[in-house]
């Protein structure tokens, strides 16, 4: 029965996603709802983007573990990080009237750039959509009791979100996750309320995290641990930055107002409303403390799961996994159009400059099809790896290198196209260098990129031109006589 509504649910929300499909006409359409999203949506839809698989089996798996010195890099780095989009970069890429964030990229340093950093943003989408489908054959699995094995629960779920993100783009996305968005915060409240009873009360679940120190934040006062907790915390916060979806939801909006204020109310919310799924896995280890502890060795992301499927009414199953779909549909459909548009606007338009709106808008759509495809091929390949870590590991590469070009390039009007190019190719260089070598266990790879793209930025600009004066020495004036 759970399982056949559950399926009504998918059907729905197809329903409404063909729906909205109507409005899509061109590739402004397609990629960023013709500009027309008001406020209220923009704040949805950024808050659904983040609201994933990973906030809600993910980031209370390692809640449980860490505590929340565990979770610094979601959801609090990757609240902070729409906190930052909505203050210091909306406005100003709202009114250059872009269609993706790697047009940036060419309108600042030029065809090389856009092309390298568009490769990295694409790259960066594999893991965090096949985060999502992976959780989608989760909970195919868990509900169908293993008849569904988890790679055709992965198939059926994102057969299930292409069917209105090819066709309606952002647009379907931005109505699918408004509706989602109100059955994710009723659904996974009431559950909250209903646990935290079962648990004998509030007072006894947050007393139980305070007993377990789950509440600790910073990290202890020593140079490893300090270093690698700053690493995990800009991975997302700035990580993300540079990246197509949430450009999308910044150029959907109809006002300058709507998109600077929407992210920053998105991603206070999404910090805010994280905190749901941690305190239902701790409610858990009170309902069912050894049922917990053998899947917390076992699998962490299926505590919640099963404390939902064995410990509560039908009722609440129903608003779980509901409010579970939504979290992942909303993300997924999300990831699968930000490359896709991206690669049609960036990569494919460098062979066929010439092609009309109505043949970019097929490449957008055909592009989705076979990004789904790539997509569940390689969630079906990582399947084992922890949906966090899925997660995680997308965003490092953004990070260090594409990251500093962007905000050099608003910031700074001394950069250049060396600069960045240096920045791009030192940055992912290092990284890759702190993965393979021993020293990347001393020093966090990521945060060494980092480091070596800025370094690379500056050196990279401004060497030219130090030369440039040592190789035309200052002449003086000549003075004539009076």
């Amino acid at each position: 029965m759970l399982l056949t509504l559950v399926i009504v649910y998918l059907l729905v929300t197809i329903a409404i996603g063909l729906w909205a499909a109507k409005r899509v006409k061109n590739t402004t359409d397609f990629a960023i709802a013709g500009r027309h999203l008001p406020l209220y949506m923009i704040v949805t839809t950024t808050f659904a983007t983040w609201f994933g698989s990973e906030t809600v089996l993910g980031i209370p798996a390692k809640f449980i573990e860490g505590g929340l010195n565990g979770v610094v890099e979601d959801p609090f780095g990757a609240g902070t990080c729409l906190i930052l989009v909505g203050l210091f970069f909306a406005g100003k890429l709202y009114r250059m009237t872009l269609l993706t964030i790697s047009d940036y990229y060419r309108e600042r340093y030029g065809r090389a750039v856009e092309v390298m950093c568009s490769l990295i943003i694409m790259l960066s989408y594999l893991g965090w959509v096949s985060a999502q489908v992976t959780a989608l054959g989760l909970v195919f699995n868990l509900l169908s009791g293993g008849v569904v094995s988890i790679p055709v629960g992965m198939t059926i779920g994102v057969v299930s979100i292409l069917a209105y993100t090819l066709f309606g783009g952002m647009w379907s996305v931005a109505v699918t996750d408004f509706i989602q968005m109100i059955i994710l915060v009723l659904g996974l409240a009431i559950i909250a309320m209903f646990a935290g009873n079962m648990a004998g009360g509030a007072g006894k679940v947050i007393d139980l995290a305070m007993s377990r120190d789950l509440f600790k934040f910073w990290p202890e006062p020593s140079w490893h641990d300090i270093v690698f907790f700053f690493a995990a915390a800009i991975t997302m916060m700035l990580g993300s930055i540079p990246q197509q979806d949430v450009f999308q939801r910044v150029m959907s909006a109809n006002s300058v107002k709507a998109a600077t204020r929407g992210p920053v109310i998105g991603g206070a919310a999404y910090i805010l409303f994280a905190a749901v799924p941690m305190f239902l896995v701790a409610s858990a280890l009170i309902i069912m403390p050894e049922q917990t502890a053998t899947l917390l060795k076992e699998d962490p992301q299926k505590v919640l799961p099963t404390l939902v499927l064995e410990k509560m009414p039908f009722v609440m199953q129903v608003l779980f996994f509901g409010a579970l779909l939504s979290a992942i549909k909303s993300t997924a459909s999300a990831t699968l159009l930000a490359p896709s548009v991206t690669f049609t606007e960036n990569i494919w338009r460098q062979f066929r400059p010439a092609g009309s709106d109505r043949e970019n808008l097929r490449t957008m759509r055909i592009t989705v099809l076979l990004f789904s495809a790539a997509v569940l091929a390689y969630a079906i390949r990582m399947q084992g790896t922890s949906i966090y870590e899925l997660v995680s590991g997308a965003y490092q590469v953004p990070l260090v290198g594409a990251f500093v070009p962007l905000v050099f390039g608003l910031y700074w009007n001394r950069g250049t196209t060396q600069g960045a190019i240096a920045a791009v190719v030192l940055g992912i260089g290092v990284w890759l260098l702190g993965l393979a070598m021993p020293w990347g266990a001393v020093f966090p790879a990521q945060l060494a990129g980092v480091l070596a793209s800025m370094a690379g930025m500056v050196v990279g600009s401004l060497a030219p031109q130090w030369l440039a004066n040592v190789r035309t020495p200052h002449r003086p004036l000549a003075i004539e006589p009076a």
